[in-house]
């Protein structure tokens, strides 16, 4: 709770924090105490983990449900939730929810985070759990726009409410991106590989493979080198083909998980996986933090895909448009993030 909706409420604030009447005072854990309460604004794609995160912690966490609509002339018609019949977003911490799986609406949520910017806020805190230009980072032809540049230049021009903007991303695929946010935006890191560990542990998977040097770099850390076998892939040329073998570890009679940020068609862990059999792994899996699957690429991963060669495909919802497409034929496992990012907000 923002002072000002403490003072509006009769509770004395202290020098130690906010101290609710006793009447309605419940006790609280430490960590409760202190946790910071938000009004939350979703688009569209979020509303579902925003209803999610509110019910898990009614207490800390309000959702208003916005309506995201169009003129005829195809321009937005948004009306944020929140402000009527009364105001409950001025002097109030807010997270908003961010998807951009598309251009459209990625530019209307720009325009919700100008707008909350300049209402009187406490703060603002973004939850954008995919960061999707983070592959478009370098100009190869002169011309050629780097939108991960782009974009840090939109998030670094939003109006300032007095305190930085927090833009809290999942497994930024190239992790320079953060250093092109500067003035009221800046970049709050986090990783989605602390929800896989206890599917791991549930299904027995005793080695960890990276498709290449990058990732085992990334992710390595996060496993238990005691508990897991490492393995890491590259690839090597073969005459004009790049094969994919393994470089270090032993695979054999492993059951063994692949691990990285994002899938996009597919191919290379689809590569990674089939060197990992050729070596006598006893059983594949893979996981990405983002399923990002244009044109539906996850099918060939489906039971009598060409590609159905993992026995669980693990990915997040943090994009929520394709996860929820995603077949309950066995092969995919869907991780929800939700309590991640409970979790991930304590740290402010």
């Amino acid at each position: 709770m923002s002072r000002r909706a403490a003072c509006l409420a009769g509770i004395a604030v202290v020098a130690s924090g906010l101290v609710a009447p006793s009447r309605t005072a419940q006790p609280l854990t430490a960590l409760q105490e202190h946790a910071r309460s938000y009004q939350i604004i979703a688009a569209p794609a979020c509303e579902e983990l925003a209803r999610r995160i509110e019910a898990s912690q009614p207490r800390r966490f309000t959702f208003h449900e916005s309506t995201w609509d169009k003129f005829p002339d195809g321009t937005d018609k948004i009306v944020v939730g929140g402000f009527t019949p009364v105001n409950r977003i001025a002097g109030e911490h807010v997270l908003l929810l961010a998807s951009f799986h598309d251009n459209d609406v990625t530019l209307s949520q720009f325009q919700v985070m100008v707008m909350l910017l300049m209402s009187f806020i406490e703060s603002l805190t973004i939850v954008l759990p995919f960061y999707p230009t983070g592959t478009m980072e370098r100009v190869v032809v002169e011309g050629e726009v780097a939108t991960a540049h782009t974009y840090a230049q939109l998030f670094s021009s939003l109006p300032s409410c007095g305190r930085p903007t927090r833009l809290v991303v999942y497994d930024l695929h190239t992790l320079q991106n953060r250093f092109y946010l500067h003035g009221s935006t800046i970049a709050s890191l986090h990783s989605t590989v602390p929800c896989l560990l206890p599917h791991l542990e549930a299904a027995r998977v005793d080695a960890v493979a990276f498709p290449d040097d990058g990732a085992a770099k990334r992710f390595k850390h996060m496993f238990d080198a005691s508990k897991y076998e490492i393995i890491v892939c590259g690839k090597l040329r073969d005459g004009d083909a790049r094969v994919v073998t393994v470089q270090d570890g032993d695979p054999s009679e492993k059951n063994v998980v692949i691990v990285d940020d994002l899938v996009q068609t597919g191919g290379t862990l689809y590569e990674c996986g089939a060197a990992l059999q050729r070596l006598g792994a006893a059983r594949v899996s893979a996981f990405v933090a983002h399923a990002v699957f244009p044109r539906e690429a996850w099918r060939r991963f489906c039971r009598g895909g060409d590609r159905a060669i993992f026995d669980t495909f693990y990915v997040t919802n943090s994009i929520p448009t394709t996860t929820s497409k995603l077949p309950g034929d066995g092969v995919f496992e869907i991780i929800d993030i939700t309590d991640r990012v409970i979790e991930d907000l304590h740290s402010f």
